[in-house]
């Protein structure tokens, strides 16, 4: 039985503005209805598959397990990292906890927001490399180049590999992201692959490999597993001993010192959407290059991404060639498909600006729905609440507002100071600047409300929590 460990901590920003900190890109929904952790899960489940283990950040664990739930999915184990240290600290967290039960498990270890169109090749690859990793191999998985292309890392196969082969190869080094002339050549040379982060090996070889070149990190990762607390089924790694891990990835912690290294080749289409122009790339353009989403229009446009990402924002290009245009409600992108790696760059000067645009979505997700703000003024705010069956927000009270809330889809359960009752479409309540109050839906569609706020103070740290069933602070 193989064990999938699914890494889902990273922040996205080359796919700003869809994906941010908060909310980045292996949840959204860029290729179909369903999201890249969503697709991941469902590529590394089923016949063969222990239930997968998720190596996530605290931020994101009502976000996975909710997910996981829509696909009809469930992990084995959620992992919570008291902060992100790459990959290296993750990877060996999922190995010491499998070796718990069974050191020899093979992991198959997967980043959460790649594009593996054919499962079904993608699965005959991992059978075929299983061999190599049981015999105590680290088998890394190499992808056939089909460009030059400058955002991935290489594979340089060892002299006498076939990187077409069906069986892992030796392999002689590590490339970092080269420029552009550097990845015509390797693609012309014809034994280089690109870099897919993904690798097979039992727990026991990975943990041995971190013995060996990062036994610093097996002390401090081992302290940090052991002092795991559990929280409504996840385990949270303790923060102190996880803090003096290094922050580095396991390409460099581990792979590029050890030995006894294989890459597997996979020709059969892969991409880790690390921008904006790999996400044309892969949704298919049409005979003149475009990719527009439902709410965009190209008129004698070339080789252009128009993404409206709002229900009712219309986006337009005319005459456009080789541009990038996504646009949300709070924020639009415009480049060059050229310049798509660039991206980060915008982000971090939105962060020196202090936008919020740069790590917030105006949709703001939490475990039991989400919510939006729809006019904010100088002493009022108007949301759009959406609470899923079942799910209720915590009991609270606010220093600085007050509420007044009217139900406009389903029935809502609410509780203000001792009085509780029911109200449904159309019917309102107002909540007293002070009151304990909670908010529940008891039935089986989402409920939507508005809510009315008025006061002096708006954020979100203006809440005071006597009960949560999400154990937050």
């Amino acid at each position: 039985m193989m064990q999938a460990i699914l890494l889902c901590g990273g922040s996205g920003t080359r796919l700003w503005p869809l994906s941010r900190k908060c909310y980045p890109k292996q949840f959204a929904k860029l290729m179909g209805d369903e999201s890249l952790f969503q697709i991941s899960a469902k590529r590394l489940t089923g016949p063969g598959f222990a239930p997968p283990i998720v190596v996530t950040g605290d931020p994101f664990r009502f976000i996975v397990t909710e997910q996981l739930a829509q696909v009809e999915r469930a992990a084995q184990a959620i992992l919570i990292e008291p902060e992100g240290r790459n990959t290296a600290p993750a990877i060996l967290a999922a190995a010491l906890y499998i070796a718990r039960t069974d050191a020899q498990a093979l992991m198959l270890v997967a980043p959460s927001d790649h594009v593996i169109p054919d499962c079904d090749a993608f699965a005959q690859t991992v059978q075929a490399a299983v061999p190599r990793a049981q015999a105590g191999d680290l088998v890394t998985f190499g992808i056939t180049p089909t460009r030059a292309e400058t955002g991935y890392g290489y594979l340089e196969l060892a002299k006498g590999a076939d990187a077409s082969a069906q069986t892992p190869q030796p392999l002689a080094r590590f490339v970092e992201k080269p420029d552009r002339a550097q990845a015509q050549g390797m693609l012309q040379a014809g034994n280089f692959l690109w870099n897919a982060g993904i690798f097979l090996f039992t727990a026991q070889t990975i943990i041995d490999a971190y013995q060996t070149h990062a036994p610093e990190m097996v002390r401090a990762v081992r302290a940090s597993l052991d002092g795991a607390t559990s929280d409504l089924g996840l385990t949270r790694l303790a923060p102190e001993a996880w803090g003096q891990a290094d922050d580095i990835s396991i390409d460099y912690a581990i792979m590029e010192k050890a030995d006894n290294l294989a890459v597997m080749p996979f020709a059969a289409g892969w991409s880790d959407l690390g921008g904006w122009d790999a996400v044309w790339l892969e949704s298919g353009p049409d005979a003149a290059g475009n990719v527009c989403s439902d709410n965009a229009t190209a008129i004698d446009c070339a080789g252009t991404l128009l993404r409206s990402e709002t229900d009712g924002l219309q986006l337009v290009g005319i005459g456009l060639d080789n541009i990038i245009a996504v646009a949300m409600g709070d924020a639009v992108l415009v480049a060059d498909k050229s310049q798509a790696q660039r991206v980060k760059e915008a982000v971090d000067a939105l962060k020196r600006r202090d936008a919020s645009q740069a790590v917030q979505l105006p949709r703001d997700y939490r475990p039991w729905g989400w919510y939006e703000s729809l006019v904010i003024g100088g002493r009022f705010q108007v949301k759009r609440i959406v609470v899923n069956p079942g799910a209720a927000l915590s009991l609270q009270s606010h220093h600085h507002r007050s509420e007044h809330w009217i139900v406009v889809e389903g029935t809502a359960k609410v509780t203000v100071d001792d009085t509780v009752k029911l109200i449904s479409e159309n019917q309102s309540v107002y909540i007293p600047l002070g009151c304990v109050h909670r908010m529940e839906n008891p039935g089986k569609l989402p409920m939507v409300l508005i809510e009315v706020q008025t006061g002096s103070y708006f954020g979100e740290d203006d809440i005071i929590r006597y009960e949560d069933v999400y154990a937050r602070g």
